[in-house]
């Protein structure tokens, strides 16, 4: 990594700065998700685990959070920006006449295929699946969305085909529901998210 004003140092502060922390411990709750427990699977996952059983099949040993170099930010904000800008949104009514399907996309798909794309491409950069997490969330709205999480030393940081910038989790408006074990690519856990903001509804 280079200096302090190199181009991470930069964006580290930025993205983290938001935020003014009393204790470290108080900063690692803010930064990094906490799970508590297995919770159900996705049926759009379970049904793309069918056709795809080595991408659900991952298993760690050990968490891994990824050390955020200058060379690994530049890897997550150009697969970030380039699938963001490379797919054009549709719904799975549109693409496939059915309300809930995952799939890598080719020219089109919706939250969930963005997020199977980034990860995919991602992982053939060198990225360890144990740090690449689908996470299911609410928005503000209540309308259920999809989001990469990345777990990294410096946080939790979410890839959103929504908003171009990558962002700590906890900076984001959404309400964190489940995502991925760490552990098993298969399993799915939920998230305790802490936060003051309201819960609006949960997922089935």
């Amino acid at each position: 990594m280079r200096g302090s004003g190199g181009i991470l140092a930069i964006v580290v502060a930025s993205i983290l700065g938001a935020a003014s922390f009393s204790t470290a411990t108080a900063h690692e709750r803010s930064i990094f998700m906490a799970v508590n427990g297995k919770t159900s699977q996705p049926i759009g996952h379970h049904e793309f685990c069918q056709i795809h059983v080595e991408d659900c099949s991952v298993h760690s040993v050990s968490r891994v959070r990824v050390k955020l170099d200058d060379t690994r930010w530049r890897e997550l904000t150009g697969v970030n920006t380039g699938v963001n800008t490379g797919i054009r949104p549709a719904t799975d009514e549109e693409l496939f006449g059915r309300p809930e399907v995952w799939a890598y996309p080719e020219t089109s798909g919706d939250c969930e295929d963005f997020v199977l794309l980034k990860r995919r491409k991602l992982m053939e950069k060198g990225w360890p699946a144990a740090a690449l997490l689908i996470t299911v969330v609410r928005q503000t709205n209540g309308d259920g969305h999809a989001v990469l999480t990345v777990t990294t030393d410096r946080g939790d940081l979410v890839l959103d085909n929504l908003d171009p910038q990558i962002r700590v989790w906890s900076e984001t408006s959404y309400r964190y529901l489940k995502r991925q074990s760490e552990y098993d690519s298969g399993a799915w856990m939920a998230i305790e998210d802490g936060r003051s903001q309201p819960l609006v509804g949960s997922l089935r």
